[in-house]
């Protein structure tokens, strides 16, 4: 779970990171069944990544600090 403004910031550009990988396999890997095994674990990590920027951004700041022992 994000829990301030600095690993959102980390997360988000560990997706686009990722995003930049897939970018590249799709550029360079011929074969399309070798693609979508390489590119499915990116794409898993980036749609759990992007979960949790959902969750975190649609919480107010009063509310993290709640959650936050």
């Amino acid at each position: 779970m994000i829990r301030n403004n600095l690993e959102l910031e980390a997360t988000k550009e560990r997706i686009r990171y990722f995003q930049q990988q897939v970018e590249k396999l799709r550029q360079t890997e011929t074969n399309p069944q070798n693609y979508q095994l390489s590119a499915e674990g990116f794409i898993a990590e980036i749609d759990r990544m992007n979960l949790e920027v959902r969750e975190f951004l649609s919480l107010h700041p009063r509310q993290l600090k709640e959650q936050i022992p």
